[in-house]
C-alpha cells in the first residue's frame, strides 16, 4: 500500500489544518466544517493526477482542440456517515460526476474504561463497484476499525479496479491496520499522520471527534428502531 502524507511537504493544507486543531476555531461549526471540505477539494485535486486520461475532441466557437479527460463515471466516492459528509462534499466538488456510497459504522466501546473498540454497521447504500475506481473517503483513521467496516461492506457491490483511501489525520496504528486488508495497490492519502492513540483510541494529539466538531454532540450508543404508520 502506498501511503501519501501531505504534512512531510508545505503547502495551504498547513493552514487548514492547524485552523482545525485550534480549539478557538473549532468553536465555529461553519468553518471547521468549511475547512474539512476545502481539504477534501485539495485532495482530490492531487488524486487526479494520479488518474487514467484520454484525449477528447473539445468543439470551441473558434476550433477543435484535444483535452486529456479522466472518466469520472467510473469512480464511485464512498463515505461513513455523520463525519464524513464535509470530506465527501470536497471530493465530490471536484469530481462532479462520479457516483456516491455512504455506509454507516460507528465506533462502540466493549468496557467500561473505553479501551476496547468495537464498530458496528448498520446501513450501506451504493451502487456497484465493480472494475471501477473506489474512493473511501472517511476524515478520521484511527483504529481503522470503521474503515475496514465500511471497505468490507463495499467489496459486497463488486471488485473495484483501484481502490484510494483518503483521511484528513490518521494514527500509525491505522495505517498499518490498512495494510492487513486492502490491496497492495492502493494509496492511502493523509494530510496528516499524528503520533498515535490515546487510552480511549482518539488520535494524539489530532483534533477531538470530527463528527461532533462538525454537526453537535450526539447520545453516545442511543439507538432507536422507527416504524412507519
Amino acid at each position: 500500500m502506498k501511503v501519501i502524507n501531505f504534512a512531510e511537504e508545505n503547502s495551504v493544507i498547513n493552514h487548514y489544518m492547524a485552523e482545525l486543531r485550534d480549539k478557538n476555531y473549532q468553536k465555529n461549526r461553519l468553518t471547521f466544517r468549511h475547512n474539512v471540505e476545502r481539504i477534501g477539494e485539495m485532495m482530490a485535486y492531487e488524486l487526479s493526477k494520479t488518474l487514467e486520461y484520454k484525449p477528447k475532441t473539445v468543439k470551441t466557437p473558434l476550433g477543435e482542440l484535444d483535452i486529456p479527460l479522466t472518466k469520472q463515471e467510473d469512480m464511485v466516492i464512498a463515505t461513513v456517515l455523520r463525519a464524513g459528509l464535509p470530506f465527501h462534499q470536497g471530493f465530490l466538488n471536484v469530481f462532479d460526476k462520479a457516483d456516491n456510497a455512504y455506509v454507516s459504522a460507528f465506533r462502540m466501546y466493549l468496557n467500561r474504561e473505553h479501551t476496547e473498540v468495537g464498530v458496528h454497521t448498520e446501513y450501506i447504500a451504493t451502487p456497484s463497484v465493480k472494475g471501477r475506481t473506489l474512493l473511501i473517503v472517511d476524515p478520521m483513521l484511527a483504529t481503522g476499525g470503521s474503515l475496514a467496516a465500511a471497505y468490507e461492506a463495499l467489496m459486497e457491490a463488486g471488485q473495484p479496479k483501484q481502490v484510494h483511501v483518503c483521511c484528513v489525520i490518521a494514527a500509525p496504528e491505522g495505517v498499518e491496520a490498512l495494510k492487513e486488508f486492502l490491496p497492495d495497490s492502493a494509496t492511502l492519502w493523509c494530510a496528516s499522520i499524528d503520533k498515535g492513540l490515546n487510552e480511549q483510541k482518539y488520535i494524539v494529539p489530532g483534533f477531538g471527534d470530527c463528527g461532533d466538531l462538525c454537526y453537535g454532540e450526539k447520545l453516545s450508543g442511543f439507538r432507536k428502531t422507527l416504524t412507519a404508520k
